[in-house]
């Protein structure tokens, strides 16, 4: 038990107390954020920024340059999907819908463009040099791809943070964030239950309007 604890706190004994402060921060309002996305509230997008903002001054206090990256964009991404959360389309708010042939080629597309543009980023800063830098080329291809999809209401995003979360979970202890692996336990969780409550609300939606 000793040595699980010391594992978790062992990374913040060199940490600042403004550090480890804004890390609590960020899971909070990022925690916060999944859980407005779980209730399709448009309080998602800036309890999301909050977050991700955040993650960007920690993230380059850590050199964790592939997670900087994602949270920039997660920034940009969210600035974007509270525009299209709030956008009327024929009358009416953007409603969940299931991805099409051509919405999953731009997921890809995506993913794809995103690990390339990591891998040139981490050998730009020669930083291939520790495993959690490979896994982090994918999974930021999966959290770019999740963010379009979710801006856009596609159920399918669920899938993808539940994928991504299952693999940062054990990679945040790794690289001595043990709050924001807690924080991606906690996602996986919320990404579930996501994912049940948005197909519910989606059967509802296309009961309603075949009658």
């Amino acid at each position: 038990m000793n040595e699980i604890v010391n594992f978790f706190i062992e990374p913040y004994k060199t940490a600042t107390t403004l550090n480890i402060s804004l890390e609590i921060l960020a899971v909070v309002f990022g925690v916060a954020s999944v859980w407005f996305a779980k209730k399709e509230s448009i309080w998602v997008y800036p309890t999301g920024i909050i977050s991700t903002a955040i993650y960007v001054y920690i993230c380059y206090q850590f050199t964790l340059y592939g997670d900087l990256i994602i949270n920039i964009y997660y920034t940009l991404m969210s600035i974007y999907g509270w525009y299209m959360w709030t956008k009327l389309i024929q009358g009416e708010h953007i409603e969940i819908t299931k991805s099409s042939e051509k919405d999953i080629l731009k997921a890809v597309g995506i993913f794809i463009s995103t690990a390339i543009f990591v891998i040139c980023v981490y050998l730009y800063f020669n930083r291939f040099d520790r495993i959690t830098d490979y896994f982090d080329t994918f999974t930021t291809g999966i959290f770019f791809a999740a963010m379009w999809m979710m801006a856009n209401k596609k159920i399918e995003h669920w899938l993808l943070w539940i994928g991504g979360n299952i693999i940062s979970i054990p990679l945040y202890f790794i690289k001595g964030l043990g709050f924001s692996g807690i924080q991606f336990t906690i996602f996986l969780i919320l990404a579930v239950l996501g994912y049940i409550e948005w197909k519910n609300n989606l059967n509802k939606n296309l009961q309603a309007a075949s009658k």
